[in-house]
């Protein structure tokens, strides 16, 4: 029997796209986690009518969470939601992919456009990373004798991308300037390289993840990657994570991508 990828996981920004495709891969794989928690700005709204289908199925494993990772109070009370749920365990495994992205040249950005950004994508994982590190150390210390870092112990994975690249970029700024979308994600690897070296003496592991560009609304369809061999790829990264992976970017064939 194939060895379970955690016992817990959040998903961020679940409720179409990669994060979708998370949920449906972990719930469908051989051996899936015992709760996953699905977490989406407006679960009641028709952008999440697939994924509250998807939680029918699999009412046992499955809980969907109100969670705007641009908000404060909504990233506390899905923290004691998930506590809740989980019953005095930890949290093993958060997966921030909860995202925006503008995608505008230099003449067509202004302040909003970048902050906005900005806030979903590196001021929402930091906040979720913060409100849940109680309950991925209780994860971390349920493995006593366990000194190694893993998916299945503890960890935070943030959804990255190549373009946040600052030694990639000249090979791909003329085909995708996006300047909100390339500093919010360079600024969220460092907000990784950060938790991975705070977070190390908790025992959890913290790294970046490139999905690739996937046929998603944000990938457009032309992008090369469905979202099903995305994220067959990611979760064989995932379950391979060792602790000489924290504070690294991947991408979702096990590559390592310069910073």
């Amino acid at each position: 029997m194939a060895s379970r990828i955690c016992d817990s996981v959040l998903v961020t920004g679940s409720n179409r796209g990669i994060g979708l495709e998370l949920v449906r891969q972990l719930v469908d794989s051989p051996s899936p986690p015992v709760q996953i928690f699905a977490g989406c700005r407006d679960p009641n709204g028709p952008r999440s009518q697939d994924l509250q289908e998807l939680a029918q199925k699999h009412r046992d494993v499955i809980t969907v969470v109100q969670l705007d990772t641009t908000s404060p109070t909504s990233i506390a009370e899905a923290s004691k939601l998930v506590e809740t749920k989980l019953k005095g365990k930890g949290l093993n495994l958060i997966i921030n992919n909860a995202g925006v992205n503008f995608p505008g040249s230099l003449a067509e950005t202004g302040k909003r456009e970048m902050v906005d950004v900005y806030t979903t994508n590196v001021v929402g994982p930091m906040l979720i990373a913060k409100d849940f590190h109680p309950l991925l150390c209780k994860a971390a210390a349920q493995f006593p004798h366990q000194t190694s870092m893993s998916c299945s112990r503890s960890a935070i994975i943030n959804v990255s991308t190549l373009l946040s690249s600052i030694t990639r970029c000249p090979e791909n700024f003329s085909v995708s300037p996006m300047y909100p979308y390339r500093v919010s994600k360079a600024a969220l690897n460092m907000l990784t390289r950060c938790l991975a070296e705070d977070l190390k003496k908790d025992g959890i592991l913290v790294m970046s993840l490139h999905p690739g560009w996937v046929q998603t609304e944000m990938g457009g369809p032309k992008a090369p990657l469905t979202t099903a061999e995305s994220i067959s790829g990611m979760m064989k990264v995932i379950t391979s994570l060792t602790e000489e992976d924290s504070g690294t970017l991947l991408d979702w064939e096990g590559k390592n991508i310069p910073w």
